[in-house]
């Protein structure tokens, strides 16, 4: 039995196979929940004193803020808290 030759008969299609693109796995396509009003669980990054501001009236401050995002992206002006 004889052994495989140790170099492949043509180095250049060897050099071209070995630093082929690696096709990456297409991500698969996020369906929106079923379930209109749905909240999902989410990590973004704020700044200190946003944050401060929202937590500042004590618990509630995620739905402040998710209530400030609402009011932003429908167009009206965002309703803030008196600094009294």
């Amino acid at each position: 039995m004889a052994n495989p030759p140790r170099r492949p008969t043509n180095p250049m299609t060897a050099a071209e196979a070995a630093f082929k693109p690696i096709k990456k796995p297409v991500a698969a396509v996020r369906e929106p929940s079923a379930a209109p009003g749905v909240r999902e669980l989410v990590s973004i990054r704020i700044d200190r004193a946003v944050l401060d501001h929202f937590q500042a009236d004590g618990p509630g401050w995620q739905d402040r803020i998710n209530d400030a995002l609402r009011q932003a992206i429908e167009g009206r002006p965002v309703v803030t808290r008196n600094d009294d």
